[in-house]
Order: structure tokens, then C-alpha cells, then sequence
């Protein structure tokens, strides 16, 4: 199951869930340990009959994987065949004027997170634009 904060965006099954953990990339299969990781942001992939069915963008947060069971959560997502550069760049300009506009400390601090989301959303939607 793929949750926001306001619903659910996508309950499945599948082979395999490919995510993007801090640490890398890292695959959930059925039978997998339990492990709760922290997410970067980037592209999960969602696999069916050894191929990939699904592409979906997102902003970062936290898989749980426990029995027969992916649970992510996430702040945005969106399926990749749905992103644009356009927006991305759009995404890192808010950013960057934000970071150029912030007062002080706290608010530079989360503009700089921003900024580097931004970024790292960007590298993931040219490897797997790409594809």
C-alpha cells in the first residue's frame, strides 16, 4: 500500500516493490524480513511477471515492510509517465527562491531540504526517463 497523509493512493499486490531507502535502492519480495526504512526521494517500482508494471515518483518518507506486506508512506507521489521536466523545474525554482528569501536559520534549513529534494527528483526522473 502506497498512504499520504490524506489517503490512499494505491493498494496492490505484486512480485516485487523496488524502493528507494537512504541507504540505496533496496527490493521487497514476498517473505521478506521486517525492516522499517526511511525514504529518499526517488521512484518506487512496482513488478509483475519479472518486468516493471508501475513507476511512481515520491517526495521521500517511510516503508514498513512486515510478513506479506510494503506499507510506504509518503508526503507526494505521483506516477512517473505523469511528471514533466517543466514541473520539476518549477519545484526547484520555489525551492531556491525560498531559500533565497528565508529570514533565518530555521527557515533556511528547510528551504536547503527543499532544494536538495528537488534536486535528487530531478536525477531520478532523467535515470528513469531514460528507461
Amino acid at each position: 500500500e502506497l498512504v499520504s497523509p490524506e489517503r490512499l493512493l494505491e493498494s496492490t499486490e505484486a512480485d516485487m516493490v523496488v524502493v528507494p531507502g537512504v541507504e540505496g535502492d533496496f527490493g521487497v519480495l514476498p517473505g521478506h524480513i521486517p525492516i522499517i526504512s526511511t525514504l529518499r526521494p526517488g521512484v518506487i517500482e512496482i513488478h509483475d511477471n519479472g518486468a516493471v508494471r508501475q513507476r511512481i515518483m515520491v517526495t521521500g518518507g517511510f516503508a514498513e515492510v512486515s510478513n506479506d506486506r510494503l506499507t510506504i508512506l509518503v508526503e507526494e507521489a505521483m506516477p512517473l509517465a505523469d511528471v514533466t521536466v517543466a514541473q520539476l523545474e518549477g519545484k526547484l525554482r520555489q525551492a531556491q527562491d525560498a531559500l533565497a528569501e528565508a529570514a533565518d536559520a530555521p527557515a533556511r534549513e528547510i528551504a536547503e531540504k527543499q532544494v536538495l529534494m528537488a534536486q535528487d527528483l530531478r536525477r531520478a526522473y532523467d535515470f528513469y526517463a531514460s528507461r
